[in-house]
């Protein structure tokens, strides 16, 4: 089992900034990728980045160049930077992981975070 914790969620104007975390705990040598995903009320839940190795990375064309996925391996963290934040990233944040390949699908990840929620107010 992998326990996943996300945290930094919160409130901020349409242009601003938070960074979000996920702890990672358990049986870590499972969670061969991270990725981030986010859900609307009403909508699917859709991917937003991935990261594999701490360093090989993949985003969706909708925050590419905005959001900036990163980890930690020494504190089995791993980090959604988002920049010039617009309402309509207004969503629960989920961070899930994951067996190789790589998957852009809720369907591909194994174990999931309980979800922090962005607001961004226009």
């Amino acid at each position: 089992q992998v326990h996943l914790v996300e945290s930094g969620g919160g409130l901020v104007q349409a242009g601003g900034s938070l960074r979000l975390s996920c702890l990672a705990s358990g049986q870590t040598e499972s969670a061969n990728y991270m990725g981030w995903f986010r859900h609307t009320p009403g909508q699917e839940r859709t991917f937003i980045a991935a990261i594999h190795d701490e360093s090989v990375t993949y985003y969706a064309d909708s925050v590419k160049g905005r959001f900036t996925i990163s980890s930690d391996g020494a504190k089995n963290t791993v980090y959604l930077q988002m920049n010039s934040l617009k309402p309509e990233d207004t969503a629960v944040y989920f961070c899930a992981a994951g067996q190789l390949p790589i998957s852009t699908s809720p369907l591909g990840y194994d174990y999931w975070g309980q979800g922090t929620q962005v607001t961004v107010s226009s």
